[in-house]
């Protein structure tokens, strides 16, 4: 089973529907989202892609109602977690998902997941605990580190790549870069 994991997509519409165009054109069969949508628009799109989604919140989800009610309509394919973590069985891998990365990583020391996957600083990351991958996919966003980007999870393989959004936008621009104070400054500088 081939999974796309998307996380911080900080309502970059523009990245995520080319992440959403790329993965359909991988044959994603399932994506699970890490967080921080910003938005019921946001929601709206996963709900509306074609491919079933599974998302956890984050720190910066906007109008959490409004994202349940989109969710929870008819013809919705975006299920919502109910806190900022998730276990999960994908392709018969067992599967932990967080938000943040301060759980990501005690949760691989179990040595009970196949994978643990982590969003929240925007830094794709993969690492390996023990027969745990603990990967974080970047972000769609682009905001923070200048890349968009998403990882397909290969469940009957349980490997990861690291996929570059085609075409990504970003707001992180040479302008905003020198313009923001010191303590605003985007990761990765």
């Amino acid at each position: 089973m081939i999974v796309g994991i998307i996380s911080d997509i900080h309502e970059n519409y523009h990245n995520l529907l080319k992440a959403l165009d790329a993965m359909r054109e991988r044959g994603v069969e399932q994506i699970l989202c890490l967080g921080d949508l910003m938005n019921a628009g946001i929601a709206q799109v996963l709900a509306h892609s074609g491919i079933p989604v599974f998302s956890i919140w984050g720190n910066n989800d906007g109008d959490r109602t409004n994202v349940l009610r989109v969710a929870l309509a008819e013809d919705s394919t975006l299920t919502m977690g109910d806190l900022t973590y998730a276990f999960c069985e994908m392709g018969g891998r067992n599967v932990f998902l967080t938000h943040y990365p301060d759980l990501a990583r005690p949760m691989a020391r179990l040595q009970e997941f196949d994978a643990v996957f982590y969003g929240h600083d925007h830094r794709k990351s993969l690492k390996q605990i023990g027969d745990c991958l603990v990967v974080n996919p970047g972000e769609i966003s682009s905001h923070k580190t200048g890349t968009a980007t998403f990882v397909l999870y290969d469940t009957e393989r349980n490997q990861v790549e690291f996929v570059p959004v085609p075409d990504a936008i970003s707001t992180r621009t040479s302008y905003v870069v020198e313009q923001l104070p010191a303590g605003y400054a985007p990761v990765g500088e």
